[in-house]
């Protein structure tokens, strides 16, 4: 499933990912899914990097390249048209840390691809 999602993206041509590395039994993945998550996809954010689900311990997406494998769930990876880590949000912090945090981290990588 993570595969056909990051290949038929990159087939319709969205250039941004966020990808969200989760584990079970985290309880601040857990609040982000009930809270964000949901209306992630219907934000600006949302339609600029759209959000991607990965296990903590499971396969890398294929194509994608990491800085470092994370170790703290959540965290939330940028990641760029070519499949490699733009930056990273450790942790979640709480909705009004998080909505400005990503949009800024967006907002920067979309005005780097424009060079």
């Amino acid at each position: 499933m993570m595969l056909s999602v990051f290949g038929g993206a990159a087939a319709q041509g969205q250039e941004l990912r966020l990808l969200m590395v989760e584990q079970a039994g985290c309880y601040y993945c857990r609040v982000f899914n009930r809270d964000i998550a949901p209306v992630y996809e219907k934000t600006a954010e949302g339609l600029a990097a759209p959000l991607v689900h990965m296990e903590l311990r499971g396969e890398l997406p294929e194509g994608v390249t990491l800085a470092s494998r994370p170790f703290v769930t959540p965290t939330f990876i940028l990641i760029g048209p070519d499949g490699a880590e733009i930056e990273r949000l450790t942790g979640f912090p709480g909705e009004d840390f998080f909505w400005p945090y990503i949009s800024d981290m967006i907002s920067t990588a979309q005005a780097s691809l424009l060079q």
